[in-house]
């Protein structure tokens, strides 16, 4: 009985799970009591078959007939515990197996460091990795990979570089799945020049994208204005057999329209809509801005009527668009704006409407601190900069600096003003054109009052601008 068993192990590793479970079944019927080989065997058999559920059903059975797990199999059941969804399971069976040194392989740091990842404990996946070369275990290529995905994930394109050139040192050679971790991690933290770079490679290579990573480069190119790149990959895209979904003609239009290319930007509309995609409230967006930006306000607002008729509700970042094209648009087409805002968002309208009516009661100061109140806070700096902007395109310099220092009271904005013994410092990063310049308006007066007052100055003063790294 006993050889019996030993010789049909093996051959179970490689088999199908179902036709295992067979094979198991009949040993059963013949009276053959399966072993601890036996177990190992049939875990492995569902590991390898991508069934981790069937594999702790059979590691639960083992107590059952009597046998107990060697090392090896605690060890394998780590990664099927971790593939299982266990994850308590799978972390406490490592903790043991550091403790009492079991032999684990790659495929189970694998695991390890996908669950930290998907955790989002990314300080998690590097401890397991390094603990991994500690112990004298070397990282294949799937533990490479989980753990650049990792590094996507956690936006930390540094440490996917130094990652990807260990790896390459190692003398692995980048697949398909190494350059896509690449892209998103690259893409999602806006490395524009590394991005282009692996996608390059990756053509260099014959390798075929996705659309999703065709979309992660292009998202990517419409924030850091790579207008060049990015319509040199679209028609790469083209020419391939992937179709282009919403979400890319979404980045090309934007592309073109933060470029203030008109033409272009309705060309692609037009190929969205022939493609058979409606636009969302992004592809609006983008042409409101490009709109404004060429100064096209009918065309504004034209576009404002197209999202209603769509049946699309105005979102928080939609009117923050269109009060950015207020401080592109001349006076007297103003009023034509200030209508949609009011339909749109009746709070900033109202707001808007008592501005530019230059009402200098408190009931201006109280709509406008109500309304950084409620508004969201991704947006408040933004209304708030544009609110400031239009104030001094106005010529309306006093309302500029009430809006400035409610948004400092509320603290929209942070820091603008340091003082340390060496240095006082006012800082501009963040803040718009006309942001900035009454800025420096109220800290002139307020140098002035100092000196007035006989109060040194240190050493230095300074004035920190930050700096772009946005083409537009």
């Amino acid at each position: 009985m006993y050889r019996f068993q030993i010789w049909v192990s093996p051959r179970l590793r490689f088999w199908p799970s179902s036709l295992a479970e067979k094979l198991f079944d009949e040993m059963l019927k013949k009276g053959i009591k399966p072993d601890n080989v036996t177990f190992s065997t049939m875990i492995s058999c569902a590991r390898i078959s991508s069934l981790p559920e069937k594999a702790v059903e059979w590691f639960e059975k083992m107590s059952s007939f009597g046998c107990d797990p060697d090392d090896v199999t605690y060890s394998a059941m780590i990664d099927a515990y971790g593939r299982a969804g266990n994850v308590d399971m799978a972390f406490s069976l490592y903790d043991r197996a550091r403790t009492e040194k079991w032999r684990i392989d790659g495929v189970t740091f694998s695991t390890l460091i996908r669950i930290h990842g998907q955790s989002g404990n990314y300080d998690g996946c590097l401890n397991v990795f390094e603990e991994m070369k500690a112990i004298g275990v070397k990282p294949n290529v799937v533990v490479y990979n989980t753990l650049l995905d990792a590094m996507g994930r956690a936006k930390r394109p540094w440490q996917a570089k130094k990652i990807y050139q260990e790896m390459i040192s190692s003398g692995f050679e980048p697949s398909f799945v190494t350059y896509a971790a690449l892209l998103r991690a690259f893409g999602r933290s806006r490395y524009g020049d590394d991005c282009v770079n692996v996608y390059k490679e990756m053509k260099e290579k014959g390798m075929k994208l996705n659309v999703i990573l065709y979309n992660t480069i292009l998202s990517m190119c419409a924030d850091l204005g790579y207008t060049d790149e990015a319509i040199s990959i679209f028609e790469d895209l083209k020419s391939s057999e992937t179709m282009p979904d919403s979400w890319t003609f979404s980045s090309m239009i934007t592309i073109y329209s933060c470029s203030g290319q008109v033409p272009e930007a309705e060309a692609m509309l037009n190929e969205m809509l022939k493609a058979g995609f409606a636009p969302n409230i992004f592809v609006l967006t983008s042409l409101i801005q490009c709109y404004g930006k060429a100064k096209r306000i009918d065309d504004v607002v034209k576009t404002f009527n197209d999202l209603l008729e769509l049946d699309i509700s105005p979102d928080e970042r939609f009117c923050g668009c269109l009060l950015n094209v207020m401080t592109q648009t001349p006076k007297e087409e103003l009023s034509k704006l200030t209508a949609c805002i009011e339909i749109a968002y009746p709070k900033l309208g109202y707001v808007v409407k008592l501005l530019l009516e230059d009402d200098n009661s408190e009931n201006f100061k109280n709509e406008a601190s109500e309304l950084f109140e409620t508004v969201g806070a991704d947006v408040r700096k933004a209304y708030c900069n544009c609110l400031i902007d239009l104030s001094m395109n106005l010529d309306q310099l006093d309302r500029a600096c009430e809006i400035l220092n409610i948004g400092v009271t509320q603290e929209v904005y942070t820091d603008i003003q340091t003082r340390s013994p060496s240095q006082w410092s006012l800082n501009l990063k963040g803040l718009s054109l006309g942001a900035a310049l009454t800025a420096l308006h109220v800290w002139i007066n307020d140098l002035t009052k100092i000196l007035e007052s006989g109060e040194e100055f240190p050493p230095l003063l300074g004035i920190n601008t930050g700096h772009g790294k946005h083409k537009y």
